[in-house]
This record gives C-alpha cells, structure tokens and sequence, in this order.
C-alpha cells in the first residue's frame, strides 16, 4: 500500500500556501489522509535510496522532498523548528517595516553602481585622451603632425629656463663660499683664543700675542656680519628660483600639456572632417568638436595665465636681485676694505638681522 501511495504522491503536485503549509486536495480528501501516514510512519532514512532518473521511473526508492530538506537540515545541525521560528520573525518584522530591507537594498546597489559607471568613465576618458596625446607627440617628434607654437610665450619661456638655470649657479657658488668662509671665521676664533691664552702666560710676549688675538676677535666679527649678508643674500635669491620662478614653471608645464591635448584633438576632428559624412560620421564630428573646443579653451586660459606670471616674475626679479646685489657688494666690499663701520651700516640698511654667537649650537639639554 505504501508503495502505491508513494507512486501516486510523486506524480501530484502538492501546493504550498504563504506559511509552508500544505494545502488542500479538494478532489481527493484520501490522498492528504494517506500523505499524512507516510510522512509519520514513512521508510527510514537506512532502508530508502535515492535514485536518478527522469521523469516516468520507478518510483519505489524515491524520497519526497520535505524529507529530504529535513534530513540536510539535522545533517548542517539545524532544528526543523528553529528554522521555522526564525522565518516566522523576518516574516513578522517584514510585515512590520514593509519594503525597509529591498529599499536599503536597493538604494546600496545603486550607489555602488553609480560609483562603478563612474569610475569606468574616468578610466576610459583617461585612456582615449593618453591614446590621442601620445600618438600627437610622436607625430610632432617624427615630423608628421603639426603643432600650435606662439613665438614670443615660447622665447620668454626659454629665457626664463636659461635664467634659473643661471641663478642655481649662483646660489651653489655662493653656498659654497659660506661654506669656506664659515670655515675661516671659526679658524679665526681659535686662533685669537689662542692669543689670548698665550699673552697671559707669556708675560715677555704679552702685548704681541694680545694685540694679535684683538686683531683675530675683531676680523671674527667682521666675518661674522659678512656671513650674516651672504646667508641673507643667499635666502632671498633661493626663495626667488624654488618658490617663485618653480610656481611658473609648473603652470608652465600645465599649458605645454594643454598644448599637446589641444594640437590632439584638433588633429583628430581634421582627419573626422576629411572622412565621409553619413549620420554616424555626423555624430562622431560633433563629438569632436565639443572636446577640441573644450581643450581649446583650457590652452587659451593657461597661455593667458603663463603670459601673466611671466610679466609678474620679471619685475619681482628685478626688485629682489637689484636689492641682493647691492647687498652682497657693500657687504663685501667693506669687509675686505676692513671697514668696520660701514659694514654694520650695509646691515642696518637691508635689515639683515644676525644671529647671536652660539644660536646654531645646541643647548645643554638637547645634547642630553
């Protein structure tokens, strides 16, 4: 009887109401009675086999389905009842907050594709404009595509290049100089404490050895006041060449780019324009068009920026190396001159402030 049942249940579709019930048969009340006894009393799982075939086999060793997803539940230790207590509660707090949990969903979803599209975009924008401006390079460099040039920008351009490259000479020869002459001065003040030590324990030589150390004390002081200048001098002419002039070459070097990107597309829309003009042809020139004028905008706004900067450089580096120049001559014409006075008077006029003797040094409690 078992068997016939089983024969029977594997060929009728059982339907399913919202809370996992089965419903009612209504053509055939003895068939829901007899499903019921088989579900209690059915074959253990140790007498039963699953077979493979299709539809129309032998149904003698097949095993409904509810069996089946009870006994993978207790194999993963999930209790029957658990499970369905736990559907019972998302079920109640989703009658509770309908749609809270599709929405939050849904709206994490499309940020998170709406910051994929984004990026993909950016990385296909950056990859056509790398494209065009590479191939525009390469055709200027072998002589096959032809470029934007304005003249005079690009002669106050190189001009600015040869006079950095001029001025970072300066202030490595100057560096240098300090660098020696720092040496001296504490050569210098050795030397006169040296004096100094000797006119007291040499009382037949005491007034030589004491005008000498006064003699290498006041040339200490001199050169310190120079060094005072020259580092001065050496500050402002750096601020000058890595702060001001390295500002314009960077905005420089923003419209050379523009340059290439703008000479890249213009080339482009050129060749679209010899092409044919079909709608699809059309639509691509269009396209062309708007980004030549794009870029061509951006070039024109750096030009006009590059041309501002490099009126504003020229006179800020004429004030700047007028006042350092006249500075590092008076400072060391009275050095060597051994004018004392009119040395500490070159330091009053340009402000140059000196730094107290043994500020470089580090205090007792650094050097613990």
């Amino acid at each position: 009887m078992a068997d016939s049942i089983m024969s029977k249940a594997a060929t009728m579709e059982i339907p399913i109401n919202s809370n996992g019930d089965t419903g009612t048969l209504p053509e055939d009340d003895s068939l829901e009675q007899d499903l019921q006894q088989v579900m209690v009393s059915g074959p253990n799982l140790n007498e039963t086999s699953i077979v493979s075939g299709g539809y129309g086999g032998p149904a003698g060793g097949i095993i409904p389905t509810s069996t089946i997803k009870d006994i993978r539940m207790k194999s993963r230790g999930i209790n029957l009842s658990q499970s369905h207590s736990s559907v019972s509660r998302l079920a109640h707090h989703s009658d509770q907050h309908p749609g809270s949990m599709n929405h939050n969903t849904g709206s994490t979803e499309e940020i998170s594709r709406g910051v994929a599209v984004e990026k993909l975009d950016s990385v296909k924008k950056w990859g056509i404009n790398t494209y065009k401006c590479t191939k525009q390079m390469f055709s200027e460099k072998f002589g096959r595509g032809s470029r934007t040039v304005d003249l005079e920008l690009e002669a106050q351009i190189d001009v600015l290049r040869d006079t950095k490259s001029k001025y970072e000479n300066i202030l490595r020869l100057a560096t240098a100089l300090i660098t020696h002459f720092q040496n001296m001065v504490q050569t210098q003040q050795a030397l006169g404490d040296t004096f100094t030590d000797l006119s007291q324990k040499s009382p037949e030589l005491q007034d030589e050895f004491g005008y000498n150390a006064e003699t290498q004390k006041l040339l200490c002081k001199n050169g310190e006041a120079l060094l005072g200048a020259i580092n001065f001098f050496v500050s402002s002419v750096n601020t000058l060449v890595n702060k001001t002039m390295e500002d314009t070459l960077m905005t420089i070097k923003q419209y050379e780019n523009a340059r290439l990107e703008f000479d890249a597309y213009r080339s482009d829309l050129e060749e679209l324009s010899l092409g044919p003009r079909d709608a699809a042809a059309m639509v691509r020139i269009e396209m062309a068009q708007h980004e030549y004028q794009h870029h061509r905008d951006k070039y024109e706004r750096l030009r006009s920026d590059v041309s501002i900067k490099l009126k504003f450089l020229e006179e800020n580096k004429v004030k700047v190396m007028h006042k350092q120049l006249l500075l590092f001559h008076n400072a060391i014409s009275a050095y060597f001159a051994g004018n004392q006075q009119q040395l500490e008077q070159t330091l009053i006029q340009f402000n140059v402030k000196l730094k107290p003797p043994g500020s470089d040094k580090p205090s007792w409690l650094e050097e613990q």
